[in-house]
């Protein structure tokens, strides 16, 4: 706030970077994040970021905008990023992903329209909810927690390396 440089002290029982000129500090709070599990005739489309490598898909995610309820934002991120109109937006759960510091809000939307992806989307699949994979972190989780909510046996793919 006031331009000086800051440093790491305990602030609120934790270490926190905090301004020793004016005692601002910078929490460093987790970001809420909305993800959908997307049911579309039956089955559940997973996108690939057009960032991302070949052969990497996972479910639509996006941001909360500034007075939006989280199933609000689900149901628009759905649509900005698939075209398809959110029928419901049935919450799943919370999960925390420290790796990115944020909290995911996750939702099953049951979706009805014609898909297109926007550019920031590179491709999709439909893939029947018993031939799911889930990642083991992140939204996998909650992908996991639908697939046991329907009696479905959840078999997780193997971690990342690195």
């Amino acid at each position: 706030m006031c331009a000086a440089p800051l440093e790491r002290r305990i602030v609120a029982e934790r270490e926190r970077s905090a301004c020793p000129a004016c005692g601002w500090v910078h929490w460093d709070n987790p970001v809420p994040v909305v993800a959908a599990v997307i049911e579309y005739e039956g089955r559940v489309l997973l996108a690939r970021n057009a960032a991302w490598p070949p052969k990497i898909f996972a479910l639509v995610t996006g941001f909360l905008e500034r007075d939006e309820s989280p199933a609000a934002a689900v149901a628009r991120e759905v649509k900005e990023e698939t075209n398809l109109d959110a029928c419901a937006a049935n919450l799943i759960g919370v999960y925390d992903f420290a790796r990115n510091n944020e909290v995911i809000v996750a939702f099953h939307v049951p979706a009805a329209g014609e898909i297109r992806l926007s550019p920031e989307l590179a491709e999709y699949r439909l893939i029947e909810p018993a031939r799911l994979r889930p990642w083991p972190f992140g939204t996998g989780l909650a992908l996991a927690d639908w697939m046991r909510s329907r009696g479905l046996a959840v078999q997780f793919l193997p971690p990342p390396h690195g």
